[in-house]
């Protein structure tokens, strides 16, 4: 028995040496990542990588140490080691990528790139009005590996769970928690990315909630400039009255004939209305 045991621990190790990972990595977008590469060879020209967006759909990303022109061409390069780096991720880098050594068998390194996103809708919801926000957490990943594989739960500041309920769209799991608006409006709620009850990843989110009754009060810099804003309005409604009736008089001064009679210094004005013929 002793000496199964033995032989069994043996053929683990090696199949972990022959096939590596598989590695699940999970990050937000704009993150930086870095998809290791196991049993790389001393030179990268003989370093392959592979993505999969969709289990059918496979892109030669990396072909004998050099990075393929693609959409992630500009954000992709290899380091030393061999290992993928990805700048400034986005959703549309969620998927499997592997990395194969040339001339070998059953050597691929597979790595399973998760990414987390969270929002509020609407984003900025007016305490008087809506009443509600809707909360959404969404894993990307491949459209092949089910959610309930997964877990995705709210929790509070108190770390209470509120919700545990994740629906399947496509290639991305999604919970959505709406929180109604109240007092303590602007408490954090987190999403969590839970599997075999250890915490993988989890994002934040305290809602930014407008009251203006309250912005007012709480701010006297946005209440004095609430008044400016205000008297500007009623200078220059003031303002153009007065140009208004300016134009106006000018204009009856232009219509007029003006006579002086007798001497500059003790004359006569006689005012003559000219009235235009036709």
């Amino acid at each position: 028995m002793a000496l199964w045991k033995l032989f069994l621990v043996f053929v683990l190790q090696f199949e972990a040496v022959i096939s590596g990972g598989p590695y699940f990595l999970y990050h937000r977008p704009g993150n930086y990542v870095i998809l290791p590469c196991d049993n790389a060879p001393d030179t990268c020209s003989m370093v392959t990588w592979f993505y999969n967006r969709e289990p059918s759909q496979t892109i030669q990303v990396v072909y004998h140490g050099d990075v393929k022109n693609s959409t992630q061409a500009a954000r992709l390069s290899l380091h030393s080691d061999c290992s993928l780096c990805i700048n400034n991720i986005t959703t549309e880098d969620a998927g499997v990528y592997n990395c194969r050594p040339e001339g070998t068998t059953g050597q691929d390194t597979t790595v399973y790139l998760n990414i987390l996103t969270i929002s509020a809708s609407p984003s900025n919801p007016d305490l008087q009005m809506n009443g509600s926000v809707t909360l959404k957490c969404s894993l990307f990943r491949l459209s092949s590996l089910p959610c309930d594989e997964i877990s995705i739960r709210w929790v509070d500041d108190t770390g209470t769970v509120l919700l545990d309920k994740v629906r399947y769209t496509g290639r991305t799991c999604i919970s959505l928690l709406t929180v109604k608006l109240h007092g303590d409006h602007n408490k954090r709620y987190t999403c969590q990315i839970v599997e075999e009850n250890n915490v993988k990843m989890e994002a934040h989110y305290t809602p930014v909630f407008i009251d203006f009754r309250e912005s007012m009060e709480q701010s006297p810099l946005s209440y004095a400039m609430w008044h400016l804003r205000i008297a500007a309005l009623i200078l220059m409604i003031g303002i153009t009255i007065l140009v208004i009736r300016y134009r106006g008089s000018k204009k009856l001064l232009e219509e007029s004939n003006v006579r002086y009679v007798g001497d500059c210094d003790d004359a006569t004005v006689i005012y003559e209305n000219v009235t235009k013929s036709g």
